[in-house]
């Protein structure tokens, strides 16, 4: 069971993610009270967007979690390198 899958999250993280992040933000809401609440409230809507921006980004084919930025710094270095001599 991978996690990340085609430079995004699996489609079952991404349910999960958004699901818990409900499930965090409304149980605070409901049974907690003070600072608590809000800290919870806090932390379940960082969760749910973290599954909505991967579902998003899912649906425009972008790949957030790739490590396509390793590739590109390696060709960088060969063109300084180059450039250099």
């Amino acid at each position: 069971m991978k996690i990340i899958r085609n430079g995004n999250f699996a489609p079952w993280f991404r349910i999960l993610l958004w699901a818990t992040g409900i499930a965090i933000a409304a149980a605070s809401y409901f049974l907690l009270s003070g600072i608590e609440k809000f800290v919870g409230v806090v932390i379940g809507m960082i969760v749910l967007a973290t599954g909505t921006y991967a579902e998003r980004a899912n649906m425009l084919h972008l790949k957030p979690f790739d490590d396509s930025y390793k590739k590109a710094r390696k060709s960088y270095e060969r063109d300084d390198d180059e450039s250099k001599k």
